[in-house]
């Protein structure tokens, strides 16, 4: 796990050593075990390297890294079979200096070319310069695990890092992008649905997972492609629950198995869920025999309502590991704002955000740089309660028998659930049901009304921006296939590993996700719905496969995550003053009404927007 930069331009007076450690120094804290930069012959491609030691700590793995006197790499993240792909590299003639997985995609590259994509099972992007070919070859992970920004101006300059504030250090001006501000405010929008390359920010483009970018020096033009997606309609109506059991068994455990290999300590991160119990779990059983003892990181909330300290001592109780606990305070929070908010670089959902950023702080603490986590699995077993909707559609044009026994065994087993509850379908939904292509229409026209009877943004802001409305995902699917394909591609996980990526790197710690393996995924969206849903039950064939957890997680009926309490948090002054500076500067720059000066600051819990007070506590020093 690393940070890389780099400049390519025609105007090679640009390029110097200077300038592209200025771009690599501002994310040292994404590898402080070493540094590189490497020029051209020619002076028109600059690359930068801060390096997170994990795979061969050698200086042979060093990079910028090059190969065959053709191709020189920067690269971040991991490819988890390299072993095996090395193994077949050298068989067919190709030699090896370092023990590292970027020595072996190179090596692919050379042999494979773009489609050498398609047989990592990794996390990664990264910038591959060929001297031969005079091309920059850049990608990104299938589902977006590795972060990698660009700004690009046509026969002028093409410039990259893996976070935005590379770009501002290489000169890109920091400029808020006022249509994403104003979707945010009013939408509560994080992404852009039809564009997920847009960002807050003006000139900060951002690849998209799945696609690879090629630059072709000579004329200084880019071209973009997308190398991988999922077929979310092809289901195996035939599979059996053992046959489906068994495989999840052996794809996870493979999965796990992989990420496991480091030259580093390895640890894990403990929600008290049934995702991160269950990566607990297998490495606890793939450990079995050894002396080594598993470190886990968990924050805990004592005396709220969702802390899931009990959890947390099922997995412990069972497992031969080493636990570790943080217990974040608002107090805290407050001092790690600014902080927080740097790493960060965009809007966030909730403070859940802060309660990951204190896990990884932990490990560090304790001198663990790696840690698997169970981020990943919901999206794609249909984790989420809302997912039902999509479900119980899906089942009522299948057969209204079988949706009639399935919705009642949903109410039985959910009717005394204090967590989550009974899915209610909101008016969104409602509008959705009856024709989707209403709901910008109806959005836009409630919008219009608010904004003439008690105007939220000013005259001038609200006229620029009123047009751009960008979609809010409901529960309008027909299938529960394409709920998950649209959660796991557009909305929901971009976001979760955005802040992944951006809270461990901010301590120098790297978190893998085993429920990421593209051949797990793949597998998972043959199943019929009925495998991820049944009888009320989220997960369904995860739960079934999984005898390795407590039975008092294996079948918990509520789902939290890292909820903090939030809704006191936000009763603290500081918090309340750093709001309303923040109305203060919104207004001042032309953005919002004066009316919201005088409106109530009203806390909100997690996942909740009664009146934009957490997105103003943001915005106080995201945007400046």
């Amino acid at each position: 796990m690393c940070g890389i930069a780099g400049i390519l331009s025609k105007n090679t007076s640009g390029i110097s050593t200077t300038s592209i450690r200025k771009m690599t120094d501002v994310i040292a804290h994404r590898g402080p075990d070493g540094d590189g930069c490497w020029i051209s012959p020619n002076g028109d491609v600059g690359l930068g390297h801060r390096r997170l030691s994990i795979i061969d700590l050698s200086h042979e793995a060093d990079q910028p890294m090059h190969y065959l006197g053709r191709y020189t790499i920067v690269f971040n993240g991991e490819i988890y079979n390299y072993i095996e792909l090395k193994s077949v590299l050298i068989q067919q003639g190709y030699q090896f200096k370092t023990q590292s997985d970027t020595e072996v995609l190179m090596a692919l590259y050379d042999r494979d070319k773009e489609k050498c994509l398609q047989l990592l099972d990794g996390m990664f992007s990264f910038v591959l310069y060929d001297i031969i070919e005079n091309t920059a070859f850049c990608a990104r992970d299938r589902f977006g695990e590795k972060p990698f920004f660009y700004s690009y101006k046509k026969g002028s300059h093409f410039l990259f890092g893996s976070e935005m504030k590379c770009l501002w250090e290489a000169g890109i001006p920091k400029a808020v992008n006022k249509q994403m501000l104003f979707n945010y405010l009013s939408y509560n929008c994080l992404e852009n649905d039809h564009d997920l390359s847009e960002t807050f920010f003006e000139d900060c483009t951002r690849l998209e997972h799945s696609h690879f970018l090629k630059v072709d020096m000579n004329r200084l033009e880019i071209c973009i492609s997308k190398y991988y997606d999922i077929d979310w309609k092809n289901v195996d109506h035939g599979i059996s629950v053992e046959t489906a059991r068994n495989k999840f068994n052996e794809l996870f455990s493979t999965s796990v198995a992989r990420r496991l290999r480091s030259d580093v300590t390895v640890g894990s991160s403990l929600s008290g869920g049934l995702d991160s119990s269950l990566v607990v779990c297998t490495i606890n059983e793939l450990k079995k025999g050894t002396t080594q003892k598993q470190n886990t990181f968990s924050a805990v909330f004592p005396g709220y309502e969702k802390d899931e300290r009990k959890y947390m001592d099922y997995v412990i109780a069972q497992t031969n590991v080493d636990p570790h606990f943080v217990n974040p305070t608002d107090e805290e929070m407050m001092k790690d704002l600014e902080k927080l908010n740097w790493h960060q670089e965009e809007p966030y959902g909730s403070s859940s955000i802060y309660v990951q950023y204190r896990v990884m702080q932990l490990a560090r603490e304790h001198n663990v740089t790696v840690l698997l986590d169970g981020q990943g699995a919901d999206e794609v077993l249909g984790g989420y309660h809302g997912y039902f909707l999509s479900f119980f559609n899906e089942l009522k044009k299948q057969s209204p028998e079988r949706y009639k026994d399935q919705y009642e065994k949903y109410l039985r087993l959910h009717s005394g659930n204090t967590i989550n509850g009974i899915v209610p379908k909101g008016l969104g939904d409602r509008v959705r049901a009856i024709s989707p292509s209403l709901v910008k229409p109806v959005k836009k026209l409630k919008n219009l009304f608010d904004q003439a009877t008690n105007p939220y943004f000013s005259k001038d802001f609200y006229h620029s921006y009123k047009q751009t409305i960008y979609s809010v995902p409901g529960n309008h699917f027909d299938t529960i296939n394409e709920s998950l394909y649209s959660t796991l591609y557009k909305f929901g996980l971009q976001q979760l590993l955005r802040y992944a990526d951006r809270n461990s790197m901010a301590h120098s710690r790297e978190v893998r996700l085993p429920f990421l393996s593209h051949e797990l995924i793949e597998f998972l969206f043959t199943l019929p719905c009925e495998f991820k849903i049944h009888d009320g039950w989220t997960k369904w064939i995860m739960r079934e496969a999984s005898d390795l957890l407590p039975n008092e997680i294996r079948w918990r009926v509520d789902k939290i995550g890292y909820e903090p309490p939030q809704k006191n948090w936000m009763e603290n002054a500081l918090m309340k003053q750093q709001i309303q500076e923040s109305k203060e500067k919104l207004v001042r720059s032309g953005i919002l009404h004066k009316n919201i000066l005088n409106a109530d600051i009203k806390p909100e819990a997690s996942g909740e927007n009664n009146g934009n007070s957490w997105k103003y506590l943001l915005l106080n020093n995201i945007l400046n």
